[in-house]
């Protein structure tokens, strides 16, 4: 596989490009002089032109191609302009200032996204509500039809998702593995980190001590899941810190879990105003109670998106480490009716 190509003989700016490239997890070849670069300039997924060599590199007069950038360490300087243009270069790159947009460029090039992966996020309106339940159902059920999915435990106060799925003891990385990670990361890399299980890859909470997910951390592994996924499926909890926040502003949809009684709509429309300062799209996903659903929506208003039905033998399962009964379940049925509702929005 060809390597994203610098050319420069400016060692400083060269440290640079190589710290970038670094976080962005790519390895560059590089040309310090501009006949070097002829044997990789057709090839190379990205090429990055160092201010020092620009003049030197339009006189040998490559041929056009597409994804050339030209990289400077000084300021406004209106002569890059022009060799901007000399070299066939689509933007100039100012560093520092631009080095997440760098770092976003190489990865990019390496690794263009494939799919274009919906991000949806449940939350409950009052504990026990069933919005883990149904975060791990939803996301099995996009998996066993072929979709790659993401879900991912934002709830550090929630025992681990891995255990609704029966996966507790699966080899993988935990959320205080990866949540000191900023920047560009690679699906490919989180994907062999995590418990992966045919098309459902997990990250999810180990039984330590708990802490808040950084906004940062958060960010990279939703940037990497949109890139490689078609689905994540992101389980929230009440309490909204900075990672939660992140995950809200990123969702296509919302759901919220709510017990259909007076207590639970009441708790919800509290839980509902800490995420409508985060996101827009949000619907109620009713329980069976005593208030009719339409009077649930109403209350809330917000849009319901069917009734999340009781299903037998679902504690059961759950403690005997087996995942969700779904298939032709009540529950099965409802997760597969509002997997097609969801794709068929986005």
């Amino acid at each position: 596989m060809h390597r994203p190509l610098a050319i420069t003989d400016d060692q400083e700016l060269l440290d640079d490009l190589l710290r970038v490239a670094a976080a962005a997890g790519v390895e560059l070849d590089v040309a310090h002089a501009a006949a070097q670069a002829r044997p990789y300039w057709s090839g190379a997924p990205l090429v990055i032109v160092g201010d020092d060599l620009a003049d030197a590199l339009a006189a040998t007069g490559p041929p056009p191609r597409q994804n050339v950038l030209l990289v400077t360490r000084a300021v406004a300087d209106p002569s890059m302009w022009r060799r901007c243009v000399a070299v066939g270069a689509r933007a100039v790159v100012e560093l520092p200032q631009a080095e997440r947009l760098l770092v976003d460029e190489l990865g990019e090039a390496v690794e263009p996204a494939t799919r274009a992966g919906m991000v949806v996020c449940v939350s409950s309106g009052r504990g026990g509500a069933g919005a883990t339940v149904l975060a791990a159902s939803l996301a099995l059920t996009a998996s066993r039809r072929g979709l790659r999915t993401l879900l991912v435990d934002a709830d550090p106060l929630g025992g681990g998702i891995d255990v609704v799925l029966g996966q507790e003891e699966a080899a993988g990385a935990r959320w205080p593995d990866i949540a000191g990670r900023e920047g560009r990361v690679s699906f490919a890399a989180l994907q062999e980190a995590l418990p992966t299980f045919g098309e459902l890859t997990v990250l999810s909470w180990h039984r330590g001590e708990p802490a808040a997910i950084p906004r940062q951390a958060m960010r990279a592994v939703l940037d990497a899941a949109r890139r490689g996924c078609d689905l994540v499926v992101v389980d929230l909890p009440r309490h909204l810190d900075d990672g939660e926040a992140e995950a809200l502003s990123r969702a296509a949809t919302t759901l919220l879990v709510v017990r259909s009684d007076v207590r639970g709509v009441l708790a919800a429309g509290q839980v509902l105003a800490q995420l409508r300062r985060h996101t827009a799209d949000l619907r109620v996903v009713p329980r069976p109670g005593a208030l009719a659903p339409d009077v649930v929506a109403a209350s809330l208003g917000i849009p319901g998106t069917g009734v999340l039905p009781e299903q037998r033998g679902l504690a059961e399962a759950l403690d005997r480490g087996a995942p969700p009964p779904l298939g032709r379940t009540p529950l099965g049925r409802f997760c597969s009716a509002l997997l097609e509702t969801l794709t068929e929005a986005a």
